[in-house]
């Protein structure tokens, strides 16, 4: 993050700067060699603001007060994801299900070499680099009636809807609330896979917990003019409200290309010292070494070579790696 930023600069920097974190996180898993990846799920709260980066399928939801739950992450399962598997094989890679003897196919869709069933983690260098480490980016804004983030692994989520999850443990303070979402899944599943749930509050100041929001009653007529509303309002990424509090969708991409993700920021500051780093590792670069993110980006609708962000040519091999520009092959160092 560029040094010096006012509060809403640096909430207006953080969806780019998180992209460039989870990117040099997984170059970080190659120089040590590490071929098994993970799932991530990043959350940052500043006041009611709350910026959401993931890849894989641990899933966070919002459960603003009044009861409206939402997706703050996108599930990057090849199975379920259509745009996810059109990227992968785009970039060279195979997508199909496991085979066994005779030819039948078992299981959901995984990427081949690896048979991964992610297309995106963090560290996965055995599988082919169209597993991508860019992350699903969420920023929102909550009203000041406050709400509660649950986030949790992919053994949660396969026993639970997310209504599921937020309804069973509201009224509980955060530290049951996991326990309970964990109990539950448990009881609806067993232990198929792994569980793992934190649940995060955020309340007002002079409240200690989350109370519990009792629905409000409706008379027929108006209960069919509030679905009427409600169906008619445009899917846009604007405002969304809950009966109670409002939530702000501030900002959402889920491209897997980098020069759309570091470069659609023409309107950020940008400091001089900026303009000779790394935009990814932020090694310190001389004014003729750095390449612009933009360069031979066939992926992107707007090309533009002589501007930045620039990478260093380490990075620059990631990135033409990840978008099937090069054959996959790491060095590990």
């Amino acid at each position: 993050m560029p040094q010096g930023l006012s509060r809403e600069e640096w909430l207006h920097s953080l969806p780019r700067a998180l992209v460039a974190g989870f990117v040099k996180t997984d170059k970080e898993f190659q120089t040590k060699g590490q071929t098994s990846g993970t799932t991530a799920t990043f959350a940052i709260i500043d006041g009611w603001t709350i910026t959401v980066a993931s890849v894989g399928d641990s899933r966070c939801i919002l459960d603003a007060q009044g009861g409206a739950v939402s997706l703050l992450t996108v599930d990057h399962r090849l199975e379920e994801n259509v745009e996810e598997r059109e990227r992968v094989t785009a970039s060279g890679g195979e997508v199909g299900r496991l085979s066994v003897v005779g030819g039948a196919e078992i299981g959901p869709l995984r990427c081949w070499p690896g048979g991964l069933c992610l297309s995106r983690s963090i560290g996965d260098i055995d599988v082919g680099e169209f597993i991508v480490p860019v992350p699903y980016v969420k920023q929102v804004k909550l009203s000041n009636t406050g709400g509660r983030l649950i986030i949790a692994s992919d053994g949660i989520w396969d026993a639970l809807s997310s209504d599921a999850a937020a309804k069973c443990c509201r009224g509980l303070p955060a530290e049951l609330a996991a326990k309970q979402v964990v109990k539950e899944a448990l009881k609806t599943r067993g232990l198929k896979d792994d569980t793992t749930c934190v649940v995060v509050d955020i309340i007002p100041p002079d409240q200690t917990i989350r109370p519990l929001s009792p629905p409000k009653k409706m008379n027929k007529l108006k209960s069919l003019i509030f679905r009427k509303k409600a169906k008619d309002q445009p899917n846009k990424l604007t405002k969304q409200l809950s009966s109670v509090g409002m939530v702000e969708e501030i900002f959402e991409e889920g491209s897997a290309i980098l020069s759309e993700r570091l470069g659609n920021d023409s309107g950020s500051r940008r400091t001089s010292s900026s303009l000779f780093t790394c935009a990814i590792c932020q090694a310190d670069l001389e004014p003729s070494e750095g390449t612009s993110v933009h360069v031979g980006s066939v992926f992107s609708s707007s090309s533009k070579p002589w501007e930045g962000p620039f990478l260093c040519s380490d990075c620059r091999d990631k990135k033409d790696a990840m978008e099937g520009k090069r054959p996959s092959g790491v060095k590990v160092l």
